[in-house]
């Protein structure tokens, strides 16, 4: 039983949302029975001996006999909190819990909740180096960039199992699915499209690059003093490297403004806003995924005035990009398949999963799947099950 109570009242009992909340939203419950003696002696000492010395002489048989294949580190230092921003690693714990609920309701995936009392990308390199024997995988959470980049790099480098920053990856494999799907409404392909994504965090360097994957060729990408071209002085080494994949390859440059002027597609993932007046700029039919939590970068009621498909990052409008469609059947799959990498194959395929679960039912106000859709899991499961095989990373 997990411990609630107290001699005095809590600051917010009462409020639904803290009553949820209160003793946390995860317990470790028992696969084996352990009722007697005999129980004991084989889901402890002695059995257990027997179980670690055969792990010892074959290491291969943690997959078989642990919990480790099933299990994901949720791992982050609370810099980049949803909208919150830096706040800590504490005051993160309750985001991790979710998102480890979310891995077992939609995916079958053990999550483990990880807050590191650190923002030095070494110490969290080396720290999750040392806690990756325990695990299957390993879901970085909530890491702000561009630090959150390297760490995902060198974490991929030095372990044999699935490393994912899903505010990236889970980000933008639901984006694709969403604009793959408001594509074909607006009777638009992905060669002859022009693209603006506003915000090149972790989000927008991400969705760019599967967006490029999916044969976007138009492509611009702005921050909060204009687009991202090689012409600017002040920029980062990836926000370099973001350049030469997309503005540097048109030749765009300016603000975001004149960037959206005849641009197709607007991408917000951002915090910002833009004006009624230059959304209006806009090609006719246009596709605007406002993503910005709580306050979308354009409010939904404006960009309906000017765009056929809308889509949010909330779950109070239709089309909301959500990345628990992708992350709990991405890591299932990889799992399924004992991969020992997420490819940008894998991520292709679980975009064109989502979107084709659509089918029929494509329309305006529905370019993407519901969460609770059942379908969704095995469906996304499966297709990256197949494409680590396809990528050889697979060891199943």
């Amino acid at each position: 039983m997990i411990p609630t109570h107290t001699e005095h009242p809590l600051p917010y009992a009462g409020d639904p949302v803290f009553d949820l909340h209160l003793g946390g939203k995860l317990e470790v419950a028992l696969t084996a029975p352990l009722v007697d003696k005999d129980d004991l002696s084989k889901a402890y000492t002695p059995g257990v001996a027997r179980v670690c010395t055969a792990i010892a002489e074959d290491p291969s048989l943690t997959q078989h006999y642990t919990w480790v294949p099933n299990t994901v580190a949720v791992v982050t230092d609370g810099t980049a909190v949803l909208g919150l921003g830096d706040i800590g690693p504490s005051a993160a714990m309750p985001v991790m819990e979710g998102k480890a609920v979310l891995f077992k309701q939609f995916g079958g995936v053990d999550g483990i909740p990880i807050c590191l009392d650190t923002t030095d990308v070494d110490e969290i390199v080396e720290t999750v180096v040392r806690m990756a024997p325990s695990f299957g995988g390993i879901n970085l959470e909530d890491i702000s960039a561009p630090r959150c980049f390297e760490i995902e790099d060198r974490l991929k480098e030095r372990l044999d199992i699935p490393v994912f920053h899903d505010d990236q990856h889970g980000t933008a494999v639901v984006t694709l699915a969403a604009l793959t799907n408001a594509l074909k409404l607006t009777g638009r392909n992905p060669e002859s499209t022009r693209v603006v994504i506003s915000g090149a965090g972790a989000a927008g360097v991400a969705i760019a690059k599967i967006l490029i994957e999916a044969g976007i060729k138009d492509l611009a990408v702005t921050d909060r003093k204009g687009v991202v071209s090689s012409d600017r002085s002040d920029l980062t080494p990836v926000k370099r490297a973001l350049a030469e994949l997309t503005a540097d390859r048109t030749g765009r440059t300016g603000t975001l403004a004149e960037a959206l002027e005849d641009a197709d597609v607007y991408i917000g993932v951002s915090g910002g806003s833009v004006p009624e007046e230059v959304v209006a700029t806009m090609a006719p039919e246009a596709i605007i995924f406002a993503m910005a939590n709580p306050n979308p970068e354009v409010h939904p009621e404006v960009a309906h005035r000017h765009a056929r498909v809308v889509a949010t990052g909330r779950s109070d409008f239709p089309n909301q990009i959500n990345n628990v469609l992708a992350f709990p059947g991405i890591f299932r799959g990889a799992f399924d398949a004992r991969a020992t990498a997420i490819t940008e194959g894998m991520k292709l395929a679980a975009a064109e999963a989502l979107a084709d679960l659509v089918g029929r039912d494509l329309a305006e106000d529905f370019i993407v799947p519901s969460p609770f859709d059942p379908r969704v899991g095995p469906a996304v499961a499966a297709a990256v099950a197949e494409a680590a095989r396809t990528d050889g990373v697979a060891r199943a």
